[in-house]
């Protein structure tokens, strides 16, 4: 049977600044909507020193190696290298969403906008940094390739949400081409479509020739990315319904007052269609606090099981000595890292890591089991509540004893587990 091409669907990411926030904090977050029968592994890597001329294989090619990379934990499809959104030790987080425009998205095997997530995390220390490996590394190797595990095509240019401690930046990509816009406070959110319209920073330097060459842009009105790249009128970008304006009303009606609960709460949104069921669902969710003073530990929340709304945000602080974060990683089929795919006349194996099998029956004694499902997540709820508390805690006093949270997100799992019983 021919190979069929998905139509269009995506995620959503937010990053809060303030005066938006509650104190001097980033709140960013994320939802990640992917076929509802693959699995999302949360997983760490320390950071590493590599031999010159060193390669590196990612989800489809290989690319060179740099001489260092950061540590990074990330939210990830089991199946491939990069990730749809995590974070890295100096407080950057990245988050990527599919966006089609007038550019045909290409089949042909290259860098997938999560190989290029997990890149930026390895290769930044900043988010305006972590733009400049994702621009260059487009230029370098483009962007292309199937995203799904099975037969069916699935195909996409990407936007991309990346915040540090100071400020944040939206990354909208065409191909090689690309624009960006820098947040310095207030709000964002970015969705299935083209988000950037005329304030752009940063832009590769033949974006606006190439628009005019396909005849796209007459070079007379004024250059608006999201209309000249997509099929797009401005009226249609703001139209009421979708999920990127329904993530923006969440984000005004908590404007001033959004901490983390708040962004989880709007993950956990399924009225706006931001927590998706069906088909796609949201598989993975990731929530963070990045403190503007730089004594203060920024705290990633995860929850590496589908649907928020039945899922514990577990947090996750980098310090060193970290260890693999064993029940939320899948069977290796293979090379534990960096691939994990099967070749394509093969049936796909089961990927669900132990905390996924767990949820599973949780998940499912919720759904049918009235007493004793509200229980179960009323404890649940209660465990994320007094984790969010210990970290408040943590980051009113700083972090002096960094072995007191070496084990925070699988002490977390182990509670979780728990609160199924």
């Amino acid at each position: 049977m021919a190979a069929a091409h998905l139509p269009p669907r995506s995620c959503d990411t937010f990053v809060a600044l303030p005066p938006a926030t509650v104190g001097e904090r980033i709140i960013f977050g994320k939802n990640s909507d992917r076929p509802c029968d693959e699995v999302q592994e949360v997983v760490y890597f320390p950071s590493a020193s590599h031999e010159p001329g060193a390669k590196l294989e990612c989800t489809y090619i290989e690319i060179e190696q740099v001489s260092h990379t950061h540590a990074v934990v990330l939210s990830r499809p089991a199946w491939l290298w990069g990730a749809e959104m995590g974070a890295n030790e100096h407080g950057v987080c990245i988050g990527n969403e599919a966006v089609w425009g007038r550019e045909e998205a290409s089949d042909s095997e290259a860098l997938l906008g999560m190989d290029l997530v997990r890149l930026g995390l390895e290769r930044a220390d900043t988010a305006e940094k972590a733009l400049e490996v994702i621009a260059e590394l487009l230029e370098r190797h483009g962007q292309g390739g199937n995203c799904m595990e099975d037969e069916s095509i699935f195909t996409y240019h990407n936007s991309f949400l990346i915040a540090d401690r100071k400020e944040a930046w939206i990354l909208d990509t065409s191909g090689k081409y690309w624009a960006a816009e820098k947040i310095e406070d207030g709000f964002r959110n970015i969705s299935n479509q083209y988000s950037i319209t005329t304030k752009i920073d940063r832009e590769h330097p033949d974006m606006r020739d190439y628009a005019k060459s396909k005849g796209w842009w007459d070079c007379k009105r004024e250059f608006n990315f999201a209309v000249i790249y997509s099929y797009l009128n401005t009226a249609r970008i703001d139209a009421s319904g979708s999920r990127f304006c329904e993530g923006r009303k969440l984000l005004e009606k908590n404007n001033g007052n959004i901490t983390v609960e708040t962004m989880m709460d709007i993950l956990r949104d399924k009225e706006s269609g931001i927590n998706l069921e069906g088909g796609f669902q949201t598989t993975g969710s990731m929530a963070s606090v990045l403190p503007k003073d730089p004594r203060l530990p920024c705290v990633h929340y995860f929850t590496g099981t589908p649907d928020p709304a039945r899922s514990v945000f577990k947090p996750f602080i980098f310090v060193p000595n970290i260890q693999q974060l064993k029940k939320t990683r899948s069977p290796a089929y293979g090379p534990e890292d960096p691939v994990k795919k099967i070749p394509r006349f093969q049936s796909k194996p089961d990927r669900k890591h132990e905390l996924y099998k767990k949820h599973d029956v949780a998940a499912a004694i919720i759904e049918s089991t009235k007493e004793r499902g509200e229980n179960m997540l009323k404890k649940m709820r209660t465990l994320e509540k007094e984790k969010i508390a210990e970290m408040e805690e943590i980051a009113r006093s700083s972090l002096r004893d960094s072995t007191l949270v070496v084990n925070l997100f699988a002490e977390a799992i182990e509670e979780e587990l728990k609160a199924y019983s």
